[in-house]
């Protein structure tokens, strides 16, 4: 122990011999680790936000009929679930299950009198379906639905606009029956929304679960909703549900985020990219400062030589330098990161709306302790290995080869 204090300390000592090139080296290391944890820390951040936000709208489980999943319908509620109360009484037996909430889903015409458009429209439990997802609309006008009331509608922005419908106009929904035979209700407008989708707000329309099966003709529903008391508990509550409900499907959040998977899998490979090339970075100006530094010492390495000192010690103890230049930038770099985060969190900086959405979200920042280990370890082994490899060059050299070199 005390050896290794004495070597680690000897090269500390030796990368103080050239204090600038020893900080531009430390410096481009720490800005590669920031660079490394901000570009990690942002694509987990959105990892997150989408994950929590794809399972709240749809619950961390979908209960269903198989063919719900693989199949269209040819008429609605055609592949839809029956006795629905036995279902979610025993769904909320299993202790993991926080809430389950039925979802109609359905298409058809809306109508002003005037001018008909398609919607594609959702019957929901009002209550429940606010009281578990909390806020997850953005109410422009009006109010949100109750439950007890019928023949209420909430209507998107867009198709709000189209409409020329205000809270308190009067519609007419039109939709096939469950039996194929056209049918028509006339609903009246408590609220306008906006998901931040333009091209959702178009065409959605929430009513609640009594107006959607007096407008198909069935006591239906589409799917279950299930949420869970955490996201961790999905996979063994897949499979207690599956066991419990064996003719029936059930599919997690992820098997319906399809727009969640496709970001992931973008962001790992940019990212993944990113880091790739600003390890190759920090190796090749580890290994050039290096490398200037043992070739100015190749004589002070030949003496070494020539006093009995091994190869293999003088190895180890360029490697050390190169561990002391890599670890000081990892961890300039870790704190760098960390104080930009802390930052965003007391200084909000607002992103631009991505493509296909009108609103805009936080920029933060996740600070993930395996990232930050993770990040630490590479830079400490990429930095150690690079000064490794240079040195073996030179400390190979014959002794008196070296005590010549000029």
């Amino acid at each position: 122990m005390n050896a290794l204090a004495s070597w680690l300390k000897f090269a500390i000592l030796n990368t103080l011999r050239n204090r600038r090139r020893s900080a531009v080296t430390v410096a481009i290391a720490a800005l590669g680790s920031a660079a490394i944890l901000l570009a990690g820390g942002f694509a987990l951040y959105t990892y997150e936000g989408l994950a929590q936000s794809s399972a709240r709208s749809t619950g961390h489980l979908i209960v269903a009929r198989p063919a719900q999943f693989s199949s269209d319908e040819d008429l609605p509620l055609q592949h839809g679930l029956d006795e629905v109360a036995a279902l979610k009484a025993t769904l909320l037996a299993d202790d993991a299950v926080r809430q389950v909430l039925p979802k109609i889903d359905f298409s058809g015409l809306v109508s002003n009198g005037d001018k008909s458009t398609v919607m594609m429209a959702a019957g929901i439990d009002p209550d429940a379906e606010f009281a578990v997802k909390g806020p997850f609309l953005r109410v422009l006008a009006g109010r949100v639905l109750s439950s007890g009331e019928t023949l209420q509608v909430m209507l998107g922005e867009g198709l709000a606009r189209s409409l020329k419908a205000q809270p308190g106009s009067g519609l007419t929904l039109m939709a096939s029956t469950s039996e194929g035979a056209l049918n028509a209700l006339d609903v009246n407008v408590a609220g306008i929304f906006a998901t931040g989708v333009p091209e959702v707000d178009k065409r959605l329309v929430y009513t609640d679960l009594a107006t959607a099966q007096k407008l198909l003709v069935s006591a239906r529903v589409s799917s279950l909703g299930v949420f869970l008391d955490r996201m961790q508990a999905t996979a063994p509550g897949q499979a207690r549900l599956r066991a419990a409900l064996p003719g029936l499907e059930v599919q997690t959040w992820l098997d319906q985020a399809s727009f969640y998977r496709s970001v992931k899998a973008l962001y790992d490979r940019i990212f993944g990219a990113l880091g790739l090339v600003i390890g190759v970075i920090v190796v090749f100006v580890v290994s050039n400062a290096m490398g200037m530094a043992i070739v100015e010492r190749t004589r002070e390495i030949g003496t070494l030589r020539a006093m009995g000192t091994l190869p293999g010690q003088l190895v180890r103890s360029l490697a050390l330098e190169g561990l002391v230049l890599g670890g000081a930038g990892a961890l300039l770099g870790a704190l760098l990161s960390l104080g930009v985060a802390l930052a965003l969190l007391l200084f909000p900086v607002q992103m631009p709306p991505p493509p296909g959405r009108n609103v805009g979200y936080p920029l933060q920042v996740a600070t993930d302790p395996w990232l930050y280990a993770g990040t630490l370890l590479a830079m400490l082994l990429l930095a150690t290995l690079a000064s490794a490899l240079v040195a073996r060059r030179t400390v190979g050299l014959p002794i008196v080869a070296a005590l010549a070199h000029v």
